[in-house]
């Protein structure tokens, strides 16, 4: 059997997009004849101190000489020094969701330091494996990558049922993701801000992060009773909230895939969301309406025309029946993954 180490900053458990992806791609692993060993690698990253770092090394340095590695981009970005040893010694794939740099709210000082570093420990891989055409075509411009190293492992979905939709008077909003500044969830609050009038209802399952600062706005403008901050929730809930909602509305500022959108359209929901990044990719056009980042104007416009159309909403879940049964699987994205790592095996 093929033996593969793969190295995770924290908890694979973590109920968030690339941990989702990681975990995901190492329980089909074994399906393509791999030997998976995970490696915890610690959480602090990608803010790691020296120690942290140096822990880490050791950690992937102690492994047979001659393993192959995978290390998540959220902890090999800020390890061009480890990247370089091992290179010597191992079989090093990088894993990169999106760019370190391009989280919103890093200060520019930082953003410098983590592209600098990233691009030094990317010249040290056997291969790179994002997740999409837009991250593969930044690392070559920006990072200097050659093309020929890269490999696009798109996320998967998982087949569900996909409830009949009926049009109703009052809107469903739906949102999912980690309540984190690149999400935009103060642009939505800001937007439906605009509209109280209108009939909707918003949900957020969200780990908190920043919910205090969120929870302020929402109070701000007077819509504690109308959005509900619902937290981390079983699959088995989220399934209901899918269930019962009429649109998924997520403004990112910044996605390097969008998983969140992805699975929003696996349950047949019509998807609100921007253009920033590989959002393009993951959303078609018949499924939901992108607009731009950081515009709430466009945003605000958007929810009302969907909030006071039906035949919008209609032609749009339509859309995104359509889409679901177009995505990839994560059989699918499982055997692509395990092709790339054969290129290095």
């Amino acid at each position: 059997m093929k033996r593969v180490a793969f190295a995770v900053p924290g908890d694979l458990a973590t109920p968030t997009g690339g941990y989702v992806y990681d975990r995901r791609i190492v329980a089909e692993l074994p399906k393509s004849g791999w030997q998976v060993d995970v490696v915890d690698i610690g959480a602090s990253f990608p803010r790691a101190s020296v120690a942290e770092r140096a822990t880490a090394h050791l950690q992937l340095a102690a492994l047979p000489h001659g393993r192959l590695i995978v290390v998540d981009g959220l902890a090999f970005g800020v390890m061009p020094q480890s990247a370089e040893a091992l290179n010597q010694t191992h079989r090093l794939v990088a894993l990169v969701h999106h760019p370190l740099a391009l989280e919103t709210g890093v200060p520019e000082w930082e953003a410098a330091q983590f592209r600098a570093s990233e691009r030094l420990a990317l010249s040290f891989v056997h291969r790179v494996i994002t997740t999409s055409a837009t991250t593969a075509r930044l690392l070559v411009q920006n990072f200097a990558v050659p093309e020929d190293r890269i490999s696009i492992v798109r996320p998967g979905n998982d087949r569900v049922p996909i409830p009949e939709r009926f049009i109703r008077k009052s809107v469903n909003l739906l949102a999912v993701g980690s309540i984190v500044p690149r999400k935009g969830y103060d642009l939505l609050i800001a937007a439906l801000g605009q509209i109280p009038d209108l009939p909707w209802r918003l949900v957020i399952a969200a780990d908190p992060g920043a919910a205090r600062a969120l929870q302020a706005q929402i109070a701000s403008l007077r819509l504690t009773g109308r959005v509900e901050l619902a937290g981390v929730v079983s699959d088995e809930r989220l399934a209901e909230f899918y269930a019962d909602a009429d649109l998924f509305v997520l403004p990112s500022r910044y996605e390097g895939y969008g998983m969140a959108y992805t699975e929003a359209i696996a349950h047949g929901l019509p998807v609100v969301g921007t253009t920033a990044g590989a959002i393009p990719e993951a959303v078609p056009r018949d499924a939901g309406v992108l607009v731009p980042p950081d515009n709430v104007s466009e945003l605000t416009l958007t929810l009302m025309r969907l909030i006071g159309s039906p035949a919008d909403r209609t032609r749009l879940n339509a859309g995104a029946r359509a889409a679901a049964a177009a995505l990839p699987t994560w059989d699918d994205a499982g055997r692509q993954f395990s092709q790339a790592l054969d290129l290095v095996a």
